[in-house]
């Protein structure tokens, strides 16, 4: 990503079934010559950093935030602020969907 100085790389983040509320996070670095055109949608920060997400993914995580936390233990990205999580996990990994 751009730390790194490489521009042909994104953080991709999809939502699928599964975790212990239903739903769960998945993240990784993807190549920009690896995305779809017709169904991946593309946003890039003003830092030029890209975050990729498919259009299911994009329903479920409409209005939320990624945050990249250091800690002693790793440093990792995390969806904060999800408007469609009724609630989630202890490890910020699993939501319900507000019905």
């Amino acid at each position: 990503m751009t730390q790194d100085k490489n521009p042909d790389l994104a953080l991709r983040v999809t939502v699928e079934s599964g975790g212990c509320h239903g739903f769960q996070y998945l993240m990784s670095l993807t190549n920009m010559s690896e995305i779809s055109q017709e169904d991946d949608t593309v946003f890039e920060g003003p830092d030029g950093a890209k975050i990729v997400l498919d259009e299911p993914s994009l329903e479920l995580l409409k209005g939320s935030k990624v945050d990249y936390t250091m800690e002693l233990i790793g440093s990792q990205f995390k969806i904060v602020d999800n408007p469609a999580a009724s609630s989630s996990c202890g490890c910020g990994t699993s939501f319900d969907v507000k019905m």
